[in-house]
């Protein structure tokens, strides 16, 4: 795979990119230093690249009663269950990058239960795991368990969307040989 491409897939980007794309990426550079190449992998086809923004954005940046950081470690153990090199790389970033602690995004990624966790954020792992492993067997227990924790009917929801939503790109990334940008490997250690 050439270190241009974002996947290994030969798809080349439409050009030039459409003014509205081509300014949303000036932004995730001004703010990010770069243009994560989950973005430039739906290049192809700008309808796709903003049906995915549009709904990232509604799961990690909306509203929630989930903090950045608590939607960020769902990303992290979802992606580590299911092996996910780019989620893993991207987004265990973002936990360090967050909580100014490295030891926290590198445990997520590695196992999260060796993280030193509070009852909420165990709670809300535990459910993101059988969400990533188990989904049929989630009961009435698992949700209450969440809502013994502290979260509402609507973070419950919220969990559920960013569990299944990281379980789809995980799937993709993986399938696609989705590499993340090398500048993340570094950042917030």
């Amino acid at each position: 795979m050439s270190s241009k491409q974002p996947t290994a897939l030969n798809l080349p980007p439409v050009d030039p990119l459409p003014e509205a794309t081509q300014k949303y990426f000036d932004i995730c550079q001004e703010k990010l230093g770069l243009i994560p190449n989950v973005l430039r992998a739906h290049t192809f086809n700008i309808d796709k690249l903003n049906t995915f923004a549009a709904l990232y954005n509604d799961l990690m940046l909306a509203e929630s009663g989930l903090s950045k950081l608590e939607r960020e470690m769902i990303a992290v153990a979802v992606s580590s269950t299911n092996k996910c090199f780019y989620c893993l790389t991207a987004h265990g970033h973002a936990v360090r990058q967050l909580s100014g602690d490295p030891i926290l995004g590198e445990a997520l990624v590695m196992n999260w239960r060796a993280a030193d966790l509070d009852a909420r954020q165990t709670a809300m792992l535990e459910f993101s795991e059988k969400v990533t492993v188990e989904s049929h067997k989630i009961g009435e227990a698992d949700r209450q368990a969440l809502r013994d924790a502290g979260f509402s009917d609507r973070d419950i929801w919220d969990i559920a969307n960013l569990a299944g939503f990281y379980n789809m790109t995980n799937r993709v990334a993986s399938a696609t040989d989705q590499r993340p940008n090398d500048e993340y490997h570094a950042l917030s250690r």
